[in-house]
């Protein structure tokens, strides 16, 4: 039986020819880039590297190797196409997004849309970002708020994405997907939810209590120390209120802001229900596939394929590109059970050549790539 060290040392030589046969088959890789140039041919042929993976596994030892012999030559192939998209951004060859670059958003004389009544989140969010004299209506769900821009009778929408207590508004992000409507800002706002009730109404008669799902959620701590209420999810907090005032039970409460304790006339029977920081990221839609010159932020979507290491191979382009990913949520797609639809916030802007060269890769590998926004 051979020393450690003697292994040791047989491996650090094997490992030395490993590194010089990769930058050797970089550099032909970088031949090829070239020639692609030259020749307008596309950096990712699937046809060719799956033929080459079977004649490489065809000729490993045993079963183990062959799936190591797969692992290694999938990364390795991955890498040469980054090094590719790379050149080819280099030589100027990055393409052209489709969405045009604009001084600054209009808020002035535009016409925006936001799900719920008066004194709805969604509409403080829609005056802080338009301003206090901005003309809106307001719909009774999210996606009526989608068709209302995808179909022109709004400019905007206004819609929540996010909370930091609840987390994700999942719904948003289906529709994200669904609507061919695009994010061009964003806007947080802070989060104060009240317990409102009618004016004869006080703790003790409180029964049933409505609000949002995701106010329900975000004042979960509160809503424990009452077990025997009944907790009913309606589709606005501020909607919540209005059933309070209308049906004027003072067994009903709602969990809204507090700013509609002014609008309806309501009580504050308790506040705050959230004790920690509770805020919400708001997102503005439109049906224009534009972005401000100095966004920051993008967002994409996209499917990937059922394949080993296939979404490491996708997410590796921003590390390659030098894009920091600030976040992933996965949704799964209604029409294919157990299939997943990848959701990705990066930093950057969609005149960066990193960020066209790391969209242009990873379109080239996930399914149905969307860019989302640049906001």
């Amino acid at each position: 039986m051979k020393e450690l060290d003697t292994i040791r040392q047989e491996l650090d030589l094997i490992d030395e020819e490993i590194l010089k046969l990769f930058e050797q088959r970089m550099e032909l890789c970088a031949d090829v880039a070239k020639y692609k140039i030259a020749n307008g041919r596309k950096v990712m042929d699937k046809k060719r590297e799956e033929a080459k993976l079977a004649v490489l596994m065809a000729k490993a030892s045993n079963d183990f190797n062959r799936h190591g012999v797969e692992d290694l030559f999938r990364q390795i192939m991955a890498m040469s196409r980054k090094l590719q998209y790379q050149l080819l951004a280099k030589e100027g060859v990055t393409g052209r997004l489709p969405f045009v670059a604009v001084d600054h958003i209009q808020r002035d004389n535009v016409r925006v849309v936001f799900q719920g009544v008066d004194g709805a989140y969604s509409q403080k969010a829609m005056k802080k970002y338009f301003g206090e004299q901005v003309r809106s209506f307001h719909v009774d769900t999210w996606e009526d708020a989608m068709v209302a821009i995808h179909e022109g009778t709004a400019d905007y929408a206004v819609l929540p994405i996010e909370n930091s207590t609840a987390g994700i508004v999942s719904d948003i992000y289906d529709l994200l997907a669904e609507f061919e409507n695009y994010i061009v800002g964003e806007q947080i706002i802070s989060v104060n939810h009240v317990l409102l009730g009618t004016k004869d109404s006080s703790l003790q008669t409180i029964r049933t209590v409505y609000s949002h799902q995701q106010g329900l959620l975000q004042s979960t701590r509160f809503l424990e120390t009452h077990p025997e209420w009944e907790q009913v999810a309606v589709d606005n907090t501020a909607t919540a209120a209005k059933k309070v005032l209308e049906d004027g039970d003072p067994t009903q409460a709602a969990i809204a802001g507090a700013q509609t304790a002014e609008v309806y006339g309501l009580k504050v029977l308790a506040s705050p229900i959230v004790k920690n920081s509770n805020f919400t990221r708001f997102i503005i839609v439109t049906n224009q596939k534009m972005f401000q010159k100095d966004a920051k932020k993008v967002s994409i979507c996209f499917e990937s394929p059922h394949e080993s290491g296939s979404l490491y191979n996708i997410l590796s382009h921003f590390i390659y590109n030098g894009l920091n990913m600030t976040k992933i949520e996965s949704r799964p797609i209604e029409e294919k059970s157990w299939e997943y639809r990848f959701f990705v916030d990066f930093d950057g802007n969609l005149n960066d050549d990193g960020v066209k060269n790391a969209i242009r890769g990873i379109e080239a590998e996930a399914i149905n790539l969307r860019i989302l926004g640049n906001y």
